[in-house]
Parts: structure tokens; C-alpha cells; sequence
């Protein structure tokens, strides 16, 4: 008589076996799924930078999920949701943030050599935890004009604009702006605490009207003749000049930059940059992301769309500023400003800067 249990029972263990195989195929089939989406906190507005996001997706095939805010909400978005984050990626417009990130442990490091090849040591964290992405650099907006009176002959450094011959002449944004914090950090980092806190005390008193409005404002309060010189990043007068505001546009073409510090360490720069959040459920596709936005395209793009300036060497700037000349950067490596925020928001309020 045929054993018929014995097959019966190898069977079983067959079909056993097989399910085994389907389960562990469905998991992996899954985790691959999920491993296709990035979630992305962005300071950045959508427009800036939605775009380039579409593009990566088209190529990759990996969706991007993007929840924009101000950067600080964002940091403590982040600190309460601990572990349970949904977020991969952390997107900024300074540095001084992305260092915030890095200090409250919110970040991870990102061993990539794409990164650490396209983007300069002074645009990157040396521990690898967040990178510069595009550039931009804060500068004096002035008219033709104030600029062939004394403004043009006398006006050549940051520290300048401390000087008794401009009391009343400046337009500049409030202490609370994030770009001017980065400037007082700077500042601090080559001129020392002592003397930037003169320097601050010194500049409140030349301010032509209470801080107010963003940089747009300052350059129009500059053209209207509120001011003689206004503190802007060089985006915001190339928005304005190449714009459907007929305002704007009319204001931009009636003003010209002056690059600061041209004659010693150059002018300051700042970043737009992101970073690896510690908890990441998608780290391999965060990181392929990040690294897409080093590539030529992407920093072809910020140059061309956004008007900042390229963290790859070697890539063309929008021919906007074909007209306003190049200008010498200050290679002070970003991450000692950046490790000076909070000194410099403290200064600020000492000084009376609001």
C-alpha cells in the first residue's frame, strides 16, 4: 500500500515553503514601494524650488513629498516629532538653521562622494550632516545717482555702513531676518565680538526708518529716495528686474550693486542647502535626491530660474548679472557663521537692532 501521508506530509512543507517565499516577496515588494517616496520640510518657498522636484521625479521615479514653512517652525516640527518623523530631507535658506538642525541632533551623516566632490569644503559641513545647494550673496543696493555722489566713493565695506556719513541713509531688514543674522555672524567671525557690537550699535543709528518689509521693500524704499543704500541679497533686485511688476522692474533698472569687501575677504555668502534628517525611513533615495541637486542641471537651473549662484564649480550665472559685474567671495568655510547664530541674534537685540 502507497505511503501516502509521507507524500502528503511533503507537500505540506512544499506549500509551506511557497508561502514563506510569497510573504517575504510582498514585504520586500513593499519596502521597495515605500523606499520610492521622500518627504521633504522645505523653508524654501514651493515655486523655488517644486520644479527641480518634479524633474527628479520624472527621472527617478521616486515621488516627492514637500511641506513648506518658516524654518524655525520647522526645527521644532522636527524636535517634537523625534523618531516619528515623516521627514527625510530638511531644506533651508541659511545656514545658520541647517547648523541649529546639526546642534539639536535632527541630522544625520551623509557619507557620499558625489557630495563631497561637487561642493566645496566651505559650503559643507565637515561632518558631512547638511550641504549647500546654491548661493547667494548680500550686498548694497544703491541708485546711479547716490552711487556717483559719495556712496560710490566711500561705501566699500560691511563695516563701512557703521560710518557718521550715513546716519539716516541705510534701509536694511530687521534683526529677525535670518540673512542679516548670518552677516552679524560673519562678522563676528573675522572682526570678533567687541568690534561688531560697536559696528551694530553704530549702523541702528544710520537706519532710515524703523526695519520693515523684506528686501524687495528695502531696494524700493532705496529707489523711491527714502534711502541711499539698501542691504539685499542680488536674487531680489534680479526678481524685481526681470519681473511683471512694473514697479519693481522700473525701480531695478534705476539701481546697481556694490560688491562689499571686494578689496580683502570678498563679499559674504550664504547658502540654500539641506540635510539628511537622523531618522530618515528613506535614506538611500533622500540621498540620491540631495545628490541630484548637485548635478549641473539642477545648479543650471538655480542659476537661470532663482538667480542665486552655483555651488558647482564651473557653472554658468544667470546673464542678469552680466551687467553688474563679477565679484570676489569670502571663503570663510560657512560652518563657523553658522556655529555663530545665536551670538549674533543676541548682539543684534543688545544693540538695538529690531
Amino acid at each position: 500500500m502507497p505511503n501516502y501521508t509521507s507524500k502528503c506530509r511533503l507537500s505540506l512543507q512544499q506549500w509551506c515553503t511557497l508561502a514563506v517565499v510569497c510573504v517575504t516577496t510582498v514585504f520586500a515588494t513593499s519596502s521597495v514601494g515605500a523606499n520610492q517616496e521622500i518627504n521633504i520640510y522645505s523653508a524654501r518657498k514651493e515655486q523655488l524650488i517644486k520644479p527641480l522636484l518634479d524633474r527628479f521625479t520624472d527621472a527617478t521615479g521616486i515621488k516627492v513629498n514637500l511641506i513648506t514653512g518658516k524654518a524655525g517652525a520647522l526645527l521644532s516640527r522636527l524636535k517634537t516629532e523625534g523618531r516619528n518623523t515623516p521627514a527625510d530631507i530638511l531644506l533651508t535658506t541659511d545656514v545658520g538653521r541647517l547648523n541649529q538642525a546639526q546642534q539639536a541632533g535632527l541630522l544625520q551623516t551623509v557619507d557620499s562622494t558625489v557630495l563631497q566632490q561637487r561642493i566645496p569644503s566651505q559650503y559643507r559641513d565637515p561632518d558631512n550632516q547638511w550641504f549647500g545647494l546654491s548661493l547667494r550673496a548680500r550686498v548694497f543696493v544703491v541708485t546711479d545717482a547716490a552711487y556717483k555722489g559719495d556712496v560710490g566713493a566711500h561705501l566699500k565695506n560691511y563695516e563701512d555702513l557703521a560710518d557718521l556719513k550715513w546716519r539716516g541713509r541705510v534701509c536694511i531688514r530687521s534683526s529677525s531676518n535670518v540673512y542679516n543674522q548670518s552677516l552679524v555672524a560673519s562678522l563676528i567671525a573675522h572682526n570678533g565680538y567687541e568690534k561688531t557690537f560697536l559696528w551694530a550699535q553704530r549702523l541702528v543709528k544710520n537706519f532710515a526708518r524703523p526695519p520693515t518689509g523684506g528686501d524687495r521693500d528695502q531696494i524700493l524704499a532705496a529707489a523711491g529716495g527714502l534711502c541711499d543704500i539698501a542691504v539685499a541679497n542680488t536674487y531680489y533686485l534680479a526678481m524685481m528686474f526681470t519681473g511683471n511688476n512694473a514697479q519693481q522692474r522700473t525701480a531695478a533698472q534705476n539701481m546697481r550693486i556694490i560688491w562689499p569687501n571686494s578689496d580683502n575677504r570678498g563679499t559674504h555668502i550664504n547658502i540654500s542647502g539641506a540635510g539628511l534628517t537622523k531618522y530618515s525611513a528613506h535614506r538611500d533615495s533622500a540621498i540620491a535626491l540631495i545628490e541630484y541637486l548637485s548635478e549641473d542641471d539642477a545648479q543650471k537651473w538655480y542659476a537661470s530660474v532663482n538667480y542665486e549662484f552655483p555651488v558647482v564649480d564651473g557653472i554658468k550665472v544667470s546673464e542678469v548679472y552680466a551687467g553688474w559685474n563679477d565679484f570676489k567671495r569670502d571663503t570663510i568655510p560657512l560652518a563657523r557663521p553658522g556655529k555663530l547664530n545665536t551670538e549674533a541674534v543676541k548682539l543684534m537685540d543688545k544693540a538695538g537692532w529690531r
